[in-house]
């Protein structure tokens, strides 16, 4: 297979994975850009993937890291003089108006947004993308038992936020 067809299966098979991880990480809804980009740099780098990881994995590391390039560029505009670009409202809704009308969902996307940026990663990957504990810890550069132990406490910190009667599992399951 040309890396062309490699990158064209993994669009038609990731994308919407991908899209989703990027709506949560940047907290906007309008990322289709950065999934572009995500794939583009996919295409660029393609010679260093050579089968070091799987396809999903190695597509969500260069999405996590996309994202973060993403809001460093956004902090950098927001220190320029120019007074107009801060007055640039967002066409976007509010990150609850973006999840969706149940009120459950709303409040686990604004309760996991919330969470420190550690917990948040984890979250996302494990608990809302159903990544595995070894593909999490490689897209975030971790071990495997500092996933699981991350996991743990933001599930916690999720718990105390939502009240004590909601079934975190549960929610999280319900938004897959």
């Amino acid at each position: 297979m040309t890396r062309r067809e490699h990158i064209e299966e993994w669009f038609v098979r990731y994308s919407d994975d991908i899209y989703k991880f990027l709506v949560y990480y940047t907290r906007n809804r309008d990322v289709e850009d950065l999934v572009q980009e995500v794939f583009m740099k996919a295409i660029r780098g393609y010679e260093k993937y050579e089968g070091r990881a799987q396809p999903k994995t190695w597509l969500f590391s260069i999405a996590r890291n996309t994202a973060i390039d993403h809001e460093r560029k956004k902090r950098y505009l927001s220190w320029l003089p120019d007074t107009w670009l801060k007055q640039i409202k967002s066409p976007d809704g509010t990150p609850e108006e973006i999840v969706g009308k149940q009120e459950e969902n709303q409040l686990l996307y604004a309760s996991v947004q919330r969470l420190k940026p550690s917990y948040r990663e984890v979250v996302i990957l494990r608990g809302i993308k159903g990544l595995s504990p070894s593909e999490t810890a490689e897209i975030l550069q971790w071990s495997e038992s500092k996933v699981n132990t991350t996991l743990h406490r933001a599930l916690k910190t999720l718990q105390k936020s939502l009240g004590k009667e909601t079934d975190v599992d549960g929610v999280i399951n319900r938004v897959i």
